[in-house]
């Protein structure tokens, strides 16, 4: 199985998911290790209408807000979001 350092649809580290690692789960109950906890959850997305360039809006968004990310730096961070695993079929 492959394992991802980054969430497939947001791109945040899986490493700092407040669920721990992978964070998000299968419908199974086990880890994703595809999908963080705040976008992914009993096997289902929790945002399952949203596009790739919207939730690259609502992550530069979400990095301004916490303060540690200028807007260059947010840009750029979330600039990747719509080639991750979740939007290549998109």
């Amino acid at each position: 199985m492959k394992t991802y350092k980054n969430c497939q649809s947001c791109a945040m580290p899986l490493s700092k998911d407040p669920k721990g690692k992978g964070g998000g789960k299968n419908a199974d109950g086990n880890p994703s290790y595809k999908y963080c906890s705040y976008c992914y959850d009993d096997g289902k997305f929790l945002q399952p209408d949203i596009t790739a360039i919207e939730m690259q809006a609502f992550v530069k968004e979400q990095l301004i807000e916490m303060g540690g990310f200028m807007k260059l730096f947010a840009g750029l961070f979330s600039k990747g979001i719509p080639k991750l695993e979740r939007w290549k079929s998109k």
